[in-house]
């Protein structure tokens, strides 16, 4: 039996486990689909099924409590409900700080939450491009020459204004990593809840029915642009594709129901089996 979100007055959305496999991406996006039509009502994040979150559910469950209080809803996390592993490294990456006011995040493996509105890019783009710097690439968990430190930097900074000029979101864009040091992994997760990329293709393209995994293409094609001047989706995605393939690494990005995968050996782009309006960016490297 079906329930109308709007009969209800609180709702329990159960977290289950989250890697950063393609099925774990589209359970995040279901837990989205699930409360898509819920507004004025209190939904519940309960972890008891959840054993593990990596970065990009971090980046993603804060996205979506924000979503839910922007539309007159109130997310609440239970915070009893979680391992104690999981509750620590939220301390840490200062998600819990965020959303409960208490224990400041510290210095560890994390990459910390954070959450950029999308009205003060101009305020925080020095802000975001040392967040990359000292947090991500500068902590000697990846060997990098500085020039091509600054590069990639540089790049991913790009994939920010992309999202602050394009993603129209009213929440902002949120990002978090972490150093997996048992695997040897630097993984980071940018995340908007906008309007999502094909949109913005097939409207600069006037192709309303162009497929979402081919928008992507065209987006991440090195040359491409829909912006006048300089700038826009493709410049320099070359840099952070070969710094990913030197590293053994792997970019994953899901927008619509469009998905390209990048690693060493090669380039997949195709259509996804669930829906996500808005774009995620998960970036892997293999540390030293």
């Amino acid at each position: 039996m079906t329930l109308s979100c709007k009969a209800l007055k609180k709702i329990t959305l159960n977290i289950p486990t989250i890697n950063d496999s393609h099925n774990d991406f589209i359970n995040l996006f279901k837990l989205l689909a699930q409360i898509e039509k819920c507004e004025n009502t209190e939904i519940i994040f309960d972890f008891s099924e959840c054993k593990f979150l990596r970065q990009n559910a971090v980046a993603f469950l804060g996205g979506l409590a924000k979503l839910i209080n922007h539309r007159g809803g109130k997310a609440k996390f239970s915070w009893h409900t979680m391992q104690d592993k999981i509750h620590k490294n939220l301390e840490q990456n200062s998600f819990v700080f965020e959303f409960s006011g208490f224990a400041d995040g510290w210095v560890g493996n994390c990459i910390p939450y954070r959450q950029d509105l999308c009205n003060d890019i101009d305020d925080r783009v020095v802000e975001v491009m040392n967040y990359l710097d000292d947090q991500w690439l500068g902590r000697g968990w990846i060997d990098i020459e500085p020039h091509a430190k600054n590069e990639v930097i540089q790049t991913v900074l790009e994939l920010y204004r992309n999202a602050f000029d394009y993603s129209r979101s009213e929440i902002g864009i949120f990002t978090c990593g972490q150093h997996y040091p048992a695997i040897h992994q630097l993984k980071l997760s940018i995340i908007d809840f906008g309007v999502g990329i094909p949109h913005n293709i097939r409207l600069h393209l006037q192709k309303e029915d162009m497929l979402a995994e081919k928008a992507l293409r065209w987006a991440f094609q090195g040359g491409n642009t829909t912006r006048q001047g300089s700038g826009g989706y493709g410049l320099n995605m070359a840099t952070l594709k070969s710094f990913v393939k030197e590293k053994k690494g792997k970019i994953d990005i899901y927008s619509h129901e469009g998905q390209i995968s990048i690693d060493p050996w090669g380039e997949i782009h195709q259509n996804s089996s669930t829906f996500f309006k808005g774009t995620m960016i998960n970036i892997s490297l293999q540390c030293i």
